[in-house]
């Protein structure tokens, strides 16, 4: 399997695999490349629907000339705890990140969460996340507060009165009773358009069964997340929670 940056060629093929419609799994085959390479190249350059080659190939280029001109030469990636393979969690980070982008997240935002995702303290400053992922501070602040806004990250002070931004076990719950509490809002106005359209008109039904999905959904999303913040938080040794 070739390894190395992507060339010219294999990101047209690429772009044709694309507009034949094909998998990235299918796509990542034809090129004897990992599929999360073929994905990762994709949606950091537009997505499926605006990816192009050429443009492709030229942002490649020109990140590469900006860490070129950043990083003295001979740098090597930052020394890893736990004896961990620098260039392993490299990769893993930009797999999380694209994987935070197809699930709607954009780029910026899903870098930042991804980075705060795999450290060990679950925290970083913002002059932290500057450091890290080599961007200014404003993109910074604008990915925070898209990330707070989605209850996905929280803010708290350390005892250098530096803010920090959290992410752990707390916010991925509060995030799920957000998306709970957003689901059962459209459950409601979709209900409020059966009383102005007619219960007895396609559109009219048509809402009434959106309605019933959602609340059904959000419902069950709530209690999932109770029951599994319940679980672990459950100290060792403490009988469980009867989720019967």
């Amino acid at each position: 399997m070739p390894g190395g940056r992507l060339t010219q060629q294999e990101r047209q093929q690429i772009a044709l695999g694309l507009a034949d419609g094909l998998a990235y799994a299918e796509i990542a085959r034809r090129l004897d490349r990992p599929t999360s390479t073929v994905t990762r190249e994709v949606m950091r350059n537009g997505g499926p629907t605006a990816y192009r080659a050429d443009l492709a190939h030229r942002a490649t280029e020109r990140r590469a000339h900006r860490r070129r001109r950043v990083a003295p030469r001979g740098t090597q990636a930052a020394p890893q705890p736990y004896g961990r393979d620098p260039e392993a969690v490299r990769a893993y980070e930009e797999t999380l990140t694209t994987v935070f982008m197809q699930s709607g997240t954009p780029q910026m935002m899903a870098r930042v969460m991804a980075c705060l995702t795999i450290s060990d303290t679950g925290s970083l400053t913002a002059a932290e996340l500057v450091q890290r992922l080599q961007v200014s501070p404003a993109s910074v602040s604008k990915a925070i507060a898209f990330l707070e806004s989605q209850d996905l990250v929280r803010r708290e002070r350390d005892e250098r009165r530096r803010e920090r931004y959290v992410v752990d076990d707390e916010v991925m719950y509060q995030a799920m009773m957000s998306s709970a509490r957003a689901s059962a809002q459209v459950a409601e106005t979709a209900r409020q358009g059966v009383g102005v359209l007619g219960p007895g008109t396609p559109a009219g039904a048509r809402l009434e069964n959106t309605a019933r999905f959602l609340d059904f959904v959000s419902e069950s999303l709530a209690r999932a997340a109770e029951q599994a913040r319940e679980i672990l938080h459950t100290k060792p040794g403490a009988t469980e929670p009867d989720l019967s």
